[in-house]
């Protein structure tokens, strides 16, 4: 019985050609089969390295009757490349059930990275890069999109989500219903020769973007972080904490009370009968 053989998900370029690492061209050269999300966009990018390697498609209307055969050939020692559109595969895009299974399997998945949308966009967003999540593409229904948008709230890490250039007005009119004036940006046909990035918040993005007429091309979106939610029970402890601070520097109870309800955003009677239960008497 023959060595079983490797699926390597290659990642491939999102426009510029040129962006194709030597490594993912000498693996596209070097595999029996590549299984490729649409074999006339991964045409393109074989002519343009010159190479023949045989293709079949592999995208969601055909992953469930496609799997079990590449399985079979991996098994039987067939080296097999995974493609998508373009980027890196499995990012919104067909390839999850074959890789699960392989890796049930016990069959070897050899990444060959690359190039990506969402972190394209990330890295010249100006947003902060220390935390993020990706989100793939909002929901095409108003309702469940505004569900999606509103469970964005508490988060606070930068956001990357795709969305169609149709559908993009009306999320960033959503987004910023919702989110407010959060710092964002639009990354539009990127590494393409109309590559466009638009910077500002998700109010001023949605005015600007929401005139244009006839808006085209492959669109990411990267909304800044928001503030962590705070319960009112945390709100509360801070507030305590912020009057002992001013008591203990000799600041009055009314005067204290003030200034922490302000920067906190709370109630002032509520503060103040904070103040009230550390000092023990009601200022009048």
């Amino acid at each position: 019985m023959p060595d079983a053989g490797t699926i390597y998900i290659v990642s491939t370029p999102i426009g510029n050609l040129e962006d194709i690492t030597l490594r993912a061209a000498r693996i596209l050269g070097e595999v029996d089969l590549i299984a490729a999300e649409d074999t006339r966009r991964t045409r393109i990018l074989l002519d343009h390295l010159g190479l023949r390697t045989r293709m079949v498609s592999y995208h969601d209307a055909t992953e469930a009757q496609r799997t079990p055969e590449l399985l079979e050939r991996v098994r039987d020692g067939a080296s097999i490349a995974l493609v998508s559109d373009a980027g890196t595969p499995l990012v919104a895009d067909p390839g999850y059930r074959l890789v699960k299974e392989a890796a049930t399997a016990g069959l070897e998945v050899v990444p060959i990275p690359g190039p990506s949308a969402p972190l394209a966009l990330l890295a010249a967003s100006g947003l902060a890069t220390d935390r993020f999540c990706f989100l793939g593409f909002l929901p095409a229904k108003a309702g469940a999109r505004r569900e999606a948008i509103e469970a964005m709230r508490g988060r606070t890490e930068t956001i990357l989500v795709f969305e169609t250039a149709r559908r993009l007005p009306a999320a960033l009119r959503e987004l910023a219903d919702i989110l407010g004036a959060r710092p964002a940006v639009v990354g539009r046909e990127l590494t393409k020769k109309h590559e466009e990035i638009l910077r500002g918040d998700l109010v001023s993005l949605s005015a600007e973007l929401g005139a244009r007429e006839n808006l085209r091309g492959e669109l990411v979106l990267a909304i800044g972080r928001g503030e962590p939610e705070v319960s009112p029970e945390d709100q509360l402890i801070e507030a305590s904490r912020r009057l002992r601070e001013r008591l203990a520097s000799g600041e009055s109870a009314s005067r204290a009370a003030r200034a922490v309800a302000e920067e906190l955003g709370l109630s002032r009677r509520l503060v103040y009968e904070q103040a009230h239960l550390k000092t023990g008497s009601r200022e009048r």
